[in-house]
């Protein structure tokens, strides 16, 4: 360790900030409290988050959501009254447009399948060998510019005059100012991978209006203050910070990573995001064609990953028992009964395009071992297992194979988000890939967020590393080891 770098570690000064992190599920506004070997966290607002279904489609409820955020503040803001800043991260891709100041209806949920006739029109231009030399991105048929080419048959980009990602919907609400966060911005496959600037060639190619995107900012960056009215009615004067408003560009922050030139990578909500964290992006044909992804991350990182269907596969299939019988399912109890049922022979395939969307996921599991002849799990228990060791050997296979795109071995596994708290998981991801799974932090999106903002308003100084550090000396990950000859390839 430089002595500049060991400086840094040493150098931290006592202050709160407050993190408005969004899942695809759940909310929450959490207070981060940052001082010499401190750096905690205290929910002050947890909400529920879920696709809303209208006429026009999926969408989701920004402006509940919204309601929700300003609530949580207000607490914080009676907590900490010295409130340093705010930061905020949610899911990637999806947007609002506006018109002015006006929202012009409820953001689309990336889930809806208008995106379709959409991908057809941005392939009939540009097939997706030549989107991934541009921006790098795996194929997902929900990216940003597939849904706004969808927009464009509608004619709704015609009356809009900007479109902001959702946490910068979010700071726009709170601030008055237009910008996007780059770590974000790198998700909707409109920014060039070569510099990291939106790609206005391509979307004058596209017919998508450049006009549209707002000016770019790296996370550390302020936004703004909070608006007067706003600033009186929750009792804080704090400004707005960029963070990694992309919430896995969040929780790399805050993987306890002590050399992450030999490790992975599994940010594990809804979505299993999977990867390692490189200098420089990969664009290979063999890349591309394992639909792995370069987004850019804190510090000019490139998260080098591959979605994985993730948690939604379990969450889906407990909603759909919910609705048959009416009764909450308690998930530990019935992680406990899994992990009591032996392996299915063979594992389904966690990134089949039948499980993205919601709906009977047990049903669609079954279809899919009788399609090839096998006999599907029955029962709840049989089921869930399936599903942890489906998504088990979704992650291991995706390391082994962002180690061999990257060159970068890799010798440990760290497991963060609501993953963390799935045993049966961590184990046998741990099994399946044959080197240890550090488990933890839970709440790593919310750490990363906290770290970022407070770097940027001198609570802390140095690196990324040196934010890593602190973690590691907070909070320790929990270890599981891999059984003795259990690697299966």
């Amino acid at each position: 360790m430089s002595e500049e770098s060991r400086a840094a570690r040493e150098r931290t000064a006592s202050g709160t900030v407050a993190a408005i992190d969004l899942g695809a599920t759940s909310g929450r506004v959490m207070l981060g409290q940052i001082g010499p070997d401190v750096l905690e966290l205290e929910a002050v607002a947890r909400f529920p988050n879920g696709p809303v279904r209208l006429a026009s489609g999926l969408h989701w409820d920004l402006t509940r959501l919204y309601a929700e955020a300003l609530a949580g503040l207000a607490s914080a803001a009676r907590e900490a009254p010295d409130l340093a800043s705010i930061g905020i991260d949610s899911w990637a891709v999806d947007y609002v447009l506006l018109r002015g100041d006006r929202m012009l209806g409820e953001p689309f949920h990336y889930r809806d399948e208008r995106t379709a006739a959409g991908i057809e029109a941005v392939h009939a231009r540009h097939p997706f060998a030549d989107l991934y030399r541009r921006n790098g991105l795996q194929f997902l048929p929900f990216n940003t510019l597939y849904q706004l080419a969808a927009e464009r048959q509608g004619g709704m980009l015609e009356v809009a005059d900007h479109a902001l990602l959702i946490p910068d919907a979010l700071a726009f609400q709170l601030t008055g100012v237009r910008v996007s966060e780059l770590t974000n911005a790198s998700t909707t496959g409109l920014v060039r991978i070569a510099d990291g600037q939106w790609d206005a060639q391509l979307c004058d190619d596209l017919g998508i209006p450049s006009s549209l995107l707002p000016p770019l900012v790296d996370p550390g960056e302020r936004i703004g203050s909070l608006r007067p009215d706003l600033a009186a009615d929750l009792g804080t004067s704090a400004e707005v910070v960029a963070v990694g408003s992309h919430d896995t560009a969040s929780a790399v922050v805050a993987v306890p990573m002590t050399d992450p030139t030999s490790a992975a990578y599994i940010s594990c909500g809804t979505w299993g995001l999977v990867g390692v964290e490189l200098e420089h992006p990969v664009i290979s044909d063999a890349a591309r064609e394992a639909n792995f992804t370069n987004e850019r991350g804190v510090d000019g990182r490139i998260r080098f990953l591959h979605n994985v269907m993730g948690l939604w596969l379990l969450s889906e299939s407990v909603r759909q028992w919910e609705r048959e019988t009416d009764e909450a399912i308690d998930l530990p109890t019935l992680l406990g009964n899994a992990a009591e049922v032996a392996a299915p022979a063979e594992v389904f395939d966690a990134g089949d395009a039948r499980f993205l969307t919601p709906g009977d996921l047990p049903g669609r599991i079954a279809d899919w071992y009788r399609e090839r002849g096998m006999a599907p799990p029955i029962t709840r228990a049989a089921i869930t297992r399936a599903i942890v060791e489906s998504l088990a050997e979704a992650f291991a296979s995706t390391v082994r194979t962002a180690s061999e795109l990257s060159g970068q071995p890799v010798r440990t596994i760290h497991l963060v988000g609501g993953g963390a708290l799935n045993r049966l998981l961590c184990q046998r991801t741990a099994d399946r890939a044959g080197v240890p799974v550090l488990a933890g932090p839970v709440e790593a999106t919310a750490l990363g967020n906290v770290l970022v903002q407070a770097r940027a308003v001198g609570l802390v100084a140095g690196a990324l590393e040196d934010l890593r550090y602190r973690v590691v000396r907070t909070h320790q990950p929990r270890q599981y080891d891999p059984a003795p000859s259990s690697r299966i390839r």
